[in-house]
């Protein structure tokens, strides 16, 4: 990892920190974010991780799932030239999305919008949804696994979804595993940070 005052580098990825005089103008401007979308999260490594080591074709449609500030669809469009969207309940983490798509070089879409109004008309859009660090509270459980199913139904070649391994995702990752066939495995990276978890993949080859 490299430091930088207030910045540090990941996967490729410019990211500011909280302290950041940019982030400190963005929380007066924008307010803080009501769903965690506050911070990075470290199991978005586990993300990136994977996808370097199974890479996206180019120009993938990808709907980040509750982006927060967008730095797994930001990994997928800098590196796979891929069409992202970032989906998040609260708008006031787009401004955050935006800051590090310019920082960064790329353009991604928002969209507001709760899991359970995902239709299956809205996934038919796209062909991979990821997801980090999204079910942290037990009454996620069901509107993630109904978007997964419903994305697979409707033509999404693959859903994948990181955790450190809170218990509404693993009861998640087992009833996927079960009744959707996805695979639900540990991941962990020493570099460019430490960081451990599950990834949930469903779905079949891109």
């Amino acid at each position: 990892m490299t430091q930088i005052k207030y910045s540090r580098r990941l996967f490729g990825l410019t990211i500011r920190q909280n302290a950041h005089p940019d982030m400190r103008r963005l929380r007066r401007q924008a307010g803080e974010p009501a769903l965690h979308g506050n911070k990075f999260w470290k199991s978005s490594c586990l993300m990136m991780d994977y996808l370097k080591k199974n890479p996206l074709k180019k120009g993938t449609r990808v709907l980040d799932l509750g982006c927060g500030w967008g730095l797994g669809g930001i990994f997928c469009a800098k590196h796979f030239q891929a069409d992202v969207t970032g989906l998040d309940a609260d708008p006031s983490v787009f401004p955050f999305v935006e800051y590090h798509a310019e920082l960064n070089g790329v353009q991604v879409k928002t969209w507001r919008c709760r899991y359970e109004r995902v239709t299956r008309v809205d996934l038919a859009n796209f062909d991979v949804l990821i997801g980090t660090d999204i079910c942290f509270w037990d009454q996620l459980e069901n509107p993630l696994y109904n978007l997964t199913r419903r994305a697979l139904q409707s033509g999404v070649r693959k859903v994948i979804l990181a955790d450190p391994g809170r218990s509404p995702f693993l009861r998640l990752g087992a009833r996927a595993q079960e009744r959707l066939g996805a695979d639900f495995i540990d991941w962990a990276v020493t570099r460019p940070m430490k960081a451990s978890g599950c990834l949930l993949i469903a779905g079949g080859d891109l």
